[in-house]
């Protein structure tokens, strides 16, 4: 391993923003952080010139969707990793409804091995609960797998638990963070019904009743009954992809710690989306939860700027082209968002939304502290390097040839960006150069300190 000086970056890094700065990598660790004038200890072998860009840590998303082992038409851990890489995404949490589903320990297994032999950024996957497979839980080697995933609303795959006797049994069997998806079904199914009967003389329900069907109600039924069954089981739970102004104030606005046992995921679609965008992009912005009203989409902006919100993910779900045609019951429900929501976040410190101190926070340094990775998640001596070079003013239009999920498609096609990812470093390899990933390189296993 060569010994790399990056210099003159401007260091986004714990909350400040420090001009002039260098850094050392050598050995796949950071070596050095370098104030301006200060000299290294020793000549390195190559130097990257970073006048004008920032130096992040690397992005860790914490709920992707790579689609692999068995839906590899639409996306695989090859393809997605190297939208990730391109992104500035250093580490992903993988989740489990793939095909097979990530529900035993001989398909976690095999999942893990996937990664090994494909993913080009850093990993670790969730393991599925179901019905009836809280029993496997303590047999998960919590050093390596980052969470159980919990379905308490439908979505893509079959997964649903929503039996009150499995929920209390999944609560109280593990101490591993548990990952929850929540929406009510019940509430969805009546809404279905509901909207047949408005729409009974066409196939489909309009697309734009996607948020009616799953509502903010739902929303906020679900995730209220998964925070009042940890509380009651003392268990740890993260609720994924807020959705909705109603539940901001079921979390706490106390800083994020090893004591802090319930917290929020908001994800960039949400953040970026509302309801009007339906006219314009139609079931390229079909999630579940669903995108909601103007109004939602302000109060999660504004929550970032508070310990409501502890972590900003994308539930990075790519689909067919052919899968999201169709209304509100059948377009697929899901995004690619990985390669490009670093720099759709930094677009919102553009716009005043949020300081890029709080894109960091949330991104980089929130995920490592929510689920105790291993010396990663922050630009300090002895961390791998994992780290990305973003420079602002560039503007760039994303055009089809330039994305790089297999899928081949993206909500924000026809953009114009402002940000662009220059180098993306995994483990002090450079990986992503601006144009083109090291598609040879493999990532880590995310190790986690319990």
């Amino acid at each position: 391993m060569t010994r790399t000086l990056i210099q003159n970056a401007i260091l986004v890094n714990e909350g400040k923003v420090r001009k002039n700065y260098s850094i050392i990598i050598e050995n796949g660790l950071i070596a050095e952080i370098l104030a301006k004038g200060k000299a290294p200890s020793a000549p390195s072998d190559e130097t990257i010139d970073a006048t004008g860009c920032y130096l992040l840590p690397g992005v860790i998303d914490d709920h992707v969707h790579f689609r692999d082992p068995g839906l590899t038409p639409k996306a695989d851990i090859l393809t997605e990793s190297c939208a990730a890489a391109a992104g500035g995404v250093t580490s992903i949490m993988d989740m489990p409804n793939t095909k097979p589903q990530t529900i035993t320990l001989k398909d976690l297994e095999e999942k893990q091995r996937l990664m090994e032999e494909k993913c080009v950024v850093n990993y670790s996957c969730y393991f599925g609960a179901t019905r009836t497979n809280y029993d496997l839980f303590p047999q998960l080697d919590a050093k390596r797998v980052c969470g159980i995933k919990l379905f308490m609303g439908s979505s893509t795959g079959d997964m649903l638990v929503d039996k009150m006797e499995s929920l209390r049994q999944i609560f109280n069997g593990t101490d591993l963070l548990i990952a929850a998806h929540c929406e009510d079904n019940e509430i969805i199914k009546k809404q279905i019904g509901k909207h047949r009967s408005i729409f009974s003389g066409q196939d489909d329900i309009p697309l734009i009743k996607h948020p009616y069907i799953r509502s903010a109600k739902a929303c906020y039924v679900s995730s209220q009954l998964a925070i009042k069954l940890a509380t009651e089981a003392g268990a740890r739970l993260h609720v994924l992809h807020i959705s909705t102004a109603d539940e901001i104030p079921l979390f706490s606005n106390t800083p994020l710690s090893p004591e802090k046992k319930i917290t929020a995921e908001v994800c960039v679609p949400h953040l970026l989306f509302c309801k009007d965008d339906y006219l314009r992009l139609g079931a390229r912005i079909k999630c579940n939860p669903a995108i909601k009203q103007k109004t939602d989409r302000d109060a999660l902006r504004a929550a970032i700027n508070t310990e409501r919100i502890d972590v900003i993910a994308t539930d990075h779900a790519p689909h067919l082209w052919s899968e999201k045609q169709g209304g509100a019951l059948t377009a697929l429900s899901g995004m690619p968002m990985v390669q490009f929501s670093l720099i759709s976040m930094l677009e919102l410190v553009d716009k005043n939304v949020l300081p890029i101190e709080t894109v960091v926070e949330k991104m980089c340094h929130a995920p490592a502290k929510l689920f105790n990775i291993d010396k990663r998640g922050y630009i300090r001596p002895g961390y791998h390097a994992d780290l990305v070079l973003v420079r602002p003013k560039t503007p760039w239009k994303l055009t089809r040839n330039k994305i790089l999920s297999k899928c081949a498609w993206s909500p924000l096609e026809g953009h114009t960006f402002d940000w662009k990812v220059e180098k993306t470093f995994v483990n002090g390899h450079l990986i992503y150069d601006g144009e083109n990933v090291n598609v040879d390189h493999r990532g880590e296993a995310l190790l986690f300190n319990r």
